[in-house]
């Protein structure tokens, strides 16, 4: 169990980011024997791989742990700003020490009881040289495969951003580390991750004092975790909710009677808008105009149907609680005759 150790005044400070340095980085999962655990990207990654093979996959592969899919800490820094600039993150990746490179890899690989693999283990004689070939493979790997994917990736990390906010403000702090992960409990300024494999068995006691937990949410993990130094800032990783949306999946099925009350686009799009979703998005998901769908959504919204709200540039829509009723009686409906 990993304890964190909250003031009043860090409570307060706690804060939500994302980053797509450590979306990419975490990614490189689905590369391995670990894609089976998320299964919502495991579509387009597959149409993926002629692409990554062009790449130095093999030094991409080397920097997941390959019995509990841990990665470097050292690649998935504590993001500096909410919504940071790719090409930013990487620079400051190459500034990073690299004296740094070769206990941040036996940290990975060690407890695991696995050796650091051959690639890395070699490229070490010279860690300035290596840390500037990790950073190019991992750049090359963004433009490559992440970049096509991010427009919907950093919609779905926004959208949670968004709701988590909204939790805190109606809820309290309770009930917004409750509802991400069963593994995060908060009790009497404790937030306590409990943990799973290697050292799952001991506790660490981990006082903020002063130094500001940030939690990002990833569609590249599945639960919770955490920096694997303690002596990290203090940094939780959990799983972005709506992760499902990122599936390919066929036109959304809405009830009959929705479909003759609304007509069938905004049926399907009340159906879609269970989990947050911008213009763009919906109108990528239904193959239609976003100018269409943003005239559904209006309607919608002036019927009371969905909510919106803003987060930064973009606009997320949601059913409202009238919408979540709507399509809850419909598809309690008993069939006629019955």
């Amino acid at each position: 169990m990993i304890r964190f150790r909250l003031g009043l005044a860090d409570l307060a400070a706690t804060s939500f980011a994302y980053s797509p340095l450590q979306e990419t980085v975490l990614s490189l999962r689905m590369w391995g024997p670990h894609a089976s655990r998320m299964p919502h990207m495991r579509g387009a990654f597959t149409g993926m791989r002629p692409v990554f093979e062009q790449l130095d996959h093999e030094l991409l592969t080397a920097l997941v742990a390959r019995r509990r899919y841990w990665v470097p800490d050292l690649l998935t820094p504590r993001p500096a700003v909410p919504a940071p600039d790719i090409r930013a993150e990487f620079a400051a990746l190459r500034a990073t020490d690299p004296a740094l490179l070769g206990p941040d890899l036996e940290q990975t690989f060690v407890p695991l009881g696995e050796p650091v693999p051959p690639r890395l283990a070699t490229g070490l004689r010279d860690p300035a040289g290596l840390l500037a070939e990790i950073t190019d493979a991992l750049e090359a790997y963004w433009d490559a495969c992440l970049l096509p994917l991010w427009p919907r990736l950093r919609s779905l990390l926004e959208a949670d951003l968004a709701y988590r906010a909204r939790v805190l403000a109606e809820h309290g702090a309770g009930l917004l580390f409750a509802g991400i992960s069963e593994r995060l409990t908060w009790q009497d300024g404790v937030l306590s991750i409990h943990r799973q494999g290697p050292g799952a068995g001991t506790t660490a006691d981990i006082p903020i004092e002063g130094r500001r937990l940030l939690l990002t949410p990833s569609c590249f993990v599945d639960g919770v975790s955490t920096m694997l130094g303690h002596g990290a800032p203090p940094h939780i990783v959990y799983t972005a909710r709506g992760t499902a949306l990122l599936a390919e999946q066929p036109d959304p099925a809405a009830p009959h009677a929705l479909e003759n009350l609304l007509g069938r686009p905004r049926a399907w799009l009340l159906v879609l808008l269970a989990e947050p979703a911008t213009t763009t998005e919906l109108s990528h998901r239904l193959n239609v105009t976003p100018a269409a769908v943003s005239q559904h959504l209006s309607v919608l919204a002036a019927a009371r149907l969905v909510d919106r709200t803003r987060h930064g540039r973009h606009v997320y829509y949601r059913r409202s609680t009238l919408g979540a009723a709507l399509c809850l009686a419909e598809d309690d409906t008993p069939p006629a005759g019955s």
